[in-house]
């Protein structure tokens, strides 16, 4: 039997079922039955099985066996794969090498112990692709802390080249400090210091970070957790200039970190060490009362250079940035009022008529608790005995710390042929992007904090894969960017901006995205964490049909194949 489509000139095909026999010789046909007005599916059905094919019912032999995450493994290890990250931790292959980059890879998806991760890897138990893509399938928490010892063994070798690939004679060279908590008392590393992280009473351990002038990460450092900033920088500039030979590089770094002190010890006296920071307040004032920096001439400009005999061989960009005024006389007022209000509470005390507070050393104990606490006691005059104690504001003081507000004064040594005075300030607020750096390490899911390890060559591996992580994280941001609540559109964003010391003005594009949470192609907006979290629904399934098994990638929704195709990312079968 078999199914014949007989043409029909002004109606639709007749659809039979016919059944050949022979009669006298000779191939005959005979028609059993009409099928036209069968639904095509029917039909198609009627046809497999004459064609003696065995149909089964999809539900009850088509089952999927596993399903395991694997949009955002090939978004991140594709993304590995493209930096060609695997190269510069080692160039020959080996099993130490797979487990380092999975070491790495896994702090993007989600951070997690080496214990938590080996279960992870496991075949049994793993929820994700990770350790399929990688090769790295039953690897156990050991051998990860074997890797990370591995790792940290070519610490040296592997910035140098990212310092080959990223950084030239006379390059900007972006460079500041942060303190994270550590979690016990046995680490060498760990001491009592700068507290950045609100965990009072926690040991700290300093962390260094390198980036270029665009914020991508290429070394970083860890210290004791009472190491001073300033004291840091040595040790930086011999990793650049011995170990990477860089011998003309300018350095980047805030006013706390690139201290007079430092300048003169460390930087100028090495020829091909140029600087850009700022001034303190005590220097900025200096400069005011010395006459060489007029606050009128603020009024036709928001920047404008000029010379003072006690920097001689340096250029100083003096900025005023009126909104930086404005957020700083009003956390001022701020923190005079919540100053007076607990004062007044100690005054008080001194007068209540049941158990007194007197006494000078008692009272004066309590004043300087609160006046620790927000640190303004300089614009407050203060009048303590034995059996009182009276307060007021130091307006005069006040004024002149007033006239300050949101002016800024720059100092460099390179010379205005080589960076004019706009590119000065531009350099020096690009400090931001370490900032940012440090964000993301103490968050999204890199959290280079609390730190758990006892031995000092573990903490230093720990902060090293964090670091290299943020270097996957940071080419990811910018591929990314047309997707995620941030600037895509970096030219648009300039043309916003009045000037360099302006606050930094969203493109129109990137206003567009925020409104309405789209993006010109209709797609939803995302943070980096939540467009991760989105192609992890991305699955790898192992699909049974009978006897059969197979993998099976889900198709990818519109969003999910717009952030792969953006990362040059191909799903293979």
């Amino acid at each position: 039997m078999f199914i014949d489509i007989v043409p029909n000139r002004s109606s639709p095909p007749a659809i039979l079922l016919r059944e050949g026999y022979r009669e006298g010789g000779k191939v005959k046909k005979r028609t059993l039955a009409n099928l036209s007005k069968l639904p095509p599916e029917a039909i198609e059905a009627l046809k497999r099985v004459l064609a003696g094919e065995i149909l089964v019912s999809a539900q009850e032999h088509l089952s999927i066996e596993r399903s395991l995450s694997h949009g955002a493994v090939a978004a991140v290890v594709g993304t590995i794969r493209k930096l060609e990250l695997e190269g510069l931790i080692h160039s020959r292959p080996s099993a130490e090498r797979d487990r380092a980059v999975a070491l790495v890879a896994a702090r993007v998806l989600r951070s997690s112990s080496r214990l938590a991760l080996a279960r992870a890897l496991d075949p049994q138990t793993a929820t994700s692709t990770l350790g399929q893509v990688l090769g790295v399938e039953g690897v156990t928490s050991d051998q990860l802390y074997a890797a990370m010892d591995w790792l940290a063994g070519g610490q040296e070798r592997i910035e140098k080249k990212l310092a080959q690939r990223h950084l030239r004679e006379g390059t900007l060279l972006l460079y500041d400090v942060t303190s994270t908590y550590f979690e016990g008392r046995r680490c060498p590393l760990a001491a009592l210091g700068h507290n950045r992280d609100g965990k009072k009473g926690k040991l700290q351990i300093v962390v260094g970070l390198l980036c270029t002038a665009e914020g991508c990460p290429v070394a970083v450092e860890v210290y004791p957790g009472n190491t001073a900033d300033p004291t840091t920088l040595a040790s930086q500039i011999f990793k650049v200039r011995e170990r990477w030979g860089l011998k003309r590089v300018v350095w980047v770094g805030d006013r706390g970190l690139l201290t007079e002190a430092r300048i003169e010890e460390e930087l100028r006296p090495v020829e091909g060490l140029e600087w850009i920071t700022a001034l303190r307040a005590p220097a900025l004032g200096a400069l005011v009362e010395a006459g060489e920096l007029q606050l009128s001439l603020f009024d036709e400009r928001d920047l404008f250079e000029l010379r003072s005999a006690a920097y001689p061989q340096e250029r100083l960009v003096a900025c005023r940035n009126p909104l930086l005024a404005e957020e700083r006389a009003r956390k001022r007022e701020s923190l005079l009022r919540a100053t007076e209000a607990e004062l007044e509470r100690i005054a008080a005390a001194t007068r209540r008529a049941t158990r007194r507070l007197v006494g000078r050393d008692k009272i004066g104990l309590r004043v300087g608790r609160v006046l620790g606490k927000y640190k303004v006691a300089k614009h407050f005059v203060l009048e303590i005995d034995d059996d009182g104690f009276s307060y007021y504001r130091d307006e005069e003081r006040i004024r002149e710390e007033a006239r300050l507000d949101g002016v800024y004064v720059i100092r460099t040594s390179v010379e205005a042929t080589e960076m004019d005075a706009e590119a000065v300030v531009r350099s020096y607020k690009d400090l931001s992007q370490v900032e940012w750096g440090f964000r993301d390490l103490k968050s999204f899911q890199l959290e280079v904090r609390p730190i758990r390890h006892r031995l000092e060559e573990r903490v230093r591996a720990h902060a090293f894969i964090c670091m290299l992580a943020y270097y996957v994280v940071w080419h990811m941001r910018r591929a990314l960017a047309p997707l995620l609540f941030q600037e895509d559109d970096p030219a648009g964003a300039q043309a916003q901006r009045a000037s360099i010391v302006a606050p930094a003005q969203r493109s129109a594009r990137a206003r567009r995205k925020a409104q309405t949470q789209r993006t010109d192609e209709g797609l939803p907006v995302h943070s980096l964490e939540t467009l991760l979290a989105d192609l992890a629904t991305l699955t790898k399934n192992r699909m049974r049909f009978g006897q059969a098994t197979f993998q099976q990638i889900a198709q990818p929704t519109p969003l999910q194949q717009r952030a792969l195709e953006l990362l040059g990312v191909a799903l293979r079968p």
